[in-house]
């Protein structure tokens, strides 16, 4: 079961969050994690994956420009219909607590859509999603002011995701 993790990381927030994903998806057995910058990342790859994960900062709630010039070179995948059926799954970092996260989970989700993926949220029963997050994906706060890269809460977070969408795809992938 391959699931691919793509990221857009300015100052190493988004991309302590995408690790912490792919930590939780390595919990699941059989779970092939493939971890990528959007300067490494190969949209080539995407049609043998069984999941993709994508996340960026937020910037003004919506998708970061390295990102989303990433996602714009999907095309070809659409036409082809080869993103179909997968599991998708999103998350982002913002500098503030109001920074537009849900805005940019949305804006993340909105080109799985198109491309006809099944999306995995996170659901409210995981404790620290009730009080913290996003039902959308993983959204965290990450203070620019802050010692801390990202803090224990949203690495949990990170964590029930990456383990969510690998679970989700295990019942899938035979």
């Amino acid at each position: 079961m391959n699931i691919y993790i793509v990221f857009d990381s300015e100052g190493g927030h988004t991309k302590a969050l995408a690790q912490a994903i792919a930590d939780g998806a390595a919990r699941i057995d059989g779970a092939v994690v493939h971890l990528r910058s959007v300067e490494e990342a190969d949209v080539y790859a995407l049609a043998d994956m069984d999941a993709i994960i994508w996340g960026s900062p937020g910037h003004f709630g919506t998708i970061s420009s390295g990102l989303k010039q990433w996602i714009d070179k999907l095309g070809y995948l659409w036409a082809e219909g080869k993103l179909i059926n997968k599991i998708g799954a999103v998350f982002c970092t913002t500098a503030t607590e109001h920074g537009g996260l849900e805005a940019t989970l949305l804006n993340l989700i909105t080109p799985m859509l198109h491309h006809g993926m099944i999306i995995a949220g996170l659901p409210g029963n995981i404790p620290e999603n009730a009080t913290y997050g996003s039902y959308y994906g993983v959204g965290v706060a990450c203070p620019i002011d802050s010692a801390e890269v990202i803090s224990e809460q949203g690495r949990q977070l990170g964590m029930a995701l990456g383990e969510r969408v690998a679970g989700l795809t295990a019942r899938f992938v035979k």
